[in-house]
């Protein structure tokens, strides 16, 4: 029987995915339209900070957007991150020149991290962690779907209509996910702090110099030029006073504490490992399909479902498994074992490859997946005081952004180094084993780190979360 209450937490759920699918899938959609945004607007020279703006600004504002809902709580907070993701589209979609859309991509990005970090922690205000399990597969969805449809619809609205409307088309959505917002009933904040400003600024400025190390590292500039190990230095320097600042700030922006959970700790590494072996399937099954085995894009696209319904399947499987259960530690271990194995079928294939195999080798790859991220976040939600419940969100979506951007420059780098100019379909299948078999021991280190995994037993429904 489907009661007013369950209807109103599925509308409600509904519109934090429609929130989740706006920011995960801005990341991707831009990629296939670069080449008609230079076209148009020009600054070639400026290409790499149209993806690179948005990422930067999304991942370095999480741990803020987290702490500050905290504090203050998050329904004002989640509808001004919405507004500010779709000022950020318009004035993208209405850019003339190449830094003004870089500019507005950094601001679109700003409610990116927004987006993310408090669709998320609101999921852990209205449903219990013994009830959540049940809703991952659809999160996971999300984040697939991103990855995999981004560069698709980017290709057909480009080809289409215009690439403006690949930002425009965030402006209807996010409309209804902010009418949906408005029927949020969530604790209010303790408003008992200000701000830690100068550690909020010393974790931006940090960790933006690790992002501009990865990005610029063996593309624009070499490893060891002054410029990238200038960046190391400073990223260094800038982390450790954060850390300082954070010993003796009275409300600081990431508690120290919280590096005293275990299952803090265990959960960030495992899912900055596991980011970074997902993003070579990720970002090079589509190289390889285009360039292997002569697929468009759209079709790449296409062939890429596999991935896409493993995953999905997996994580709404295992998620009402864990709801009936309560236990969960055993599938993001499983699953980070299919993931090593998928990689290393992966690393296989070549240009006489059927599809048939390369579906199948999909499969198993994102059955993997889909039993380790999403879970992941639910066990480090459990895990911490229901004060830092933001904070814990955006740390876990801030370990996965930096996964995904090291990982991108790692397997990038080692692509590079095994491809020439002008490279035909066997070299480029060789460079891209290559890539497949340096990420499968990433997510086998990953496995043997989820194993030190200490399983707590799952919160049931609060009187909180009921009245909710």
């Amino acid at each position: 029987m489907v009661t007013e209450a369950n209807t109103s937490i599925r509308l409600t759920f509904g519109g934090l995915l429609l929130a989740m699918l706006l920011a995960s899938l801005d990341q991707t959609i831009v990629s296939t339209a670069l080449p008609t945004i230079v076209r148009d607007l020009g600054g070639i020279d400026q290409l790499s900070w149209v993806v690179t703006a948005y990422l930067l600004a999304a991942t370095v504002s999480m741990p803020l957007w987290g702490r500050v809902s905290d504090l203050y709580g998050r329904k004002r907070l989640f509808q001004a991150a919405i507004v500010l993701f779709l000022l950020g589209s318009a004035l993208s979609g209405a850019s003339e020149t190449l830094s003004e859309l870089i500019g507005f991509r950094a601001l679109q990005g700003l409610g990116a991290g927004g987006l993310m970090t408090l669709a998320m922690a609101i999921v852990a205000d209205i449903i219990a962690p013994r009830e959540r399990g049940r809703y991952q597969g659809y999160i996971q969805m999300v984040f697939v779907l991103a990855s995999v449809a981004g560069p698709l619809l980017g290709g057909l609205f480009t080809d289409e209509a215009s690439w403006r409307w690949v930002f425009y088309v965030n402006l209807p959505i996010g409309a209804v996910a902010l009418a949906i917002s408005t029927r949020l009933r969530l604790p209010a904040g303790s408003g008992r702090a200000r701000i830690d400003v100068l550690g909020a600024a010393l974790l931006g400025a940090g960790l933006t110099a690790i992002l501009l190390v990865t990005t610029w590292g063996g593309r624009e500039y070499a490893w060891g030029s002054p410029e990238i190990v200038g960046l190391a230095v400073a990223a260094v320097v800038l982390l450790a006073g954060f850390f300082a600042q954070e010993r003796r700030a009275p409300e600081p922006v990431l508690p120290l504490r919280m590096f005293r959970e275990p299952v803090f700790d265990v959960v960030s590494a495992v899912l900055f490992l596991t980011t970074c072996a997902f993003f070579a399937a990720i970002v090079f099954l589509p190289l390889f399909l285009q360039r292997v085995t002569g697929a468009s894009a759209v079709q790449s696209g296409l062939q890429l479902l596999p991935l896409l319904l493993a995953g999905t399947l997996s994580t709404a499987v295992i998620g009402r498994v864990v709801t009936r259960t309560g236990r969960y530690k055993v599938f993001p271990a499983v699953g980070l074992g299919l993931m090593a194995i998928g990689l290393f079928l992966l690393s296989r294939l070549d240009e006489t490859s059927s599809h048939a195999t390369i579906a199948l080798d999909m499969v198993v790859f994102g059955l993997g997946f889909g039993m380790v991220s999403q879970l992941l976040v639910l066990a480090i939600q459990n895990a911490v005081d229901r004060r830092d419940i933001g904070i814990a969100t955006a740390s876990a979506n801030l370990f996965r952004s930096l996964g995904g951007s090291v990982g991108a420059a790692l397997f990038g780098a080692i692509f590079a180094s095994r491809v020439s100019a002008g490279a035909g379909p066997g070299e480029i299948a060789d460079a891209l084993d290559t890539v497949f078999l340096a990420a499968a021991p990433v997510a086998a280190l990953a496995l043997v780190v989820v194993l030190f995994l200490k399983e707590k037993p799952l919160r049931g429904p609060s009187a909180k979360a009921a009245t909710a």
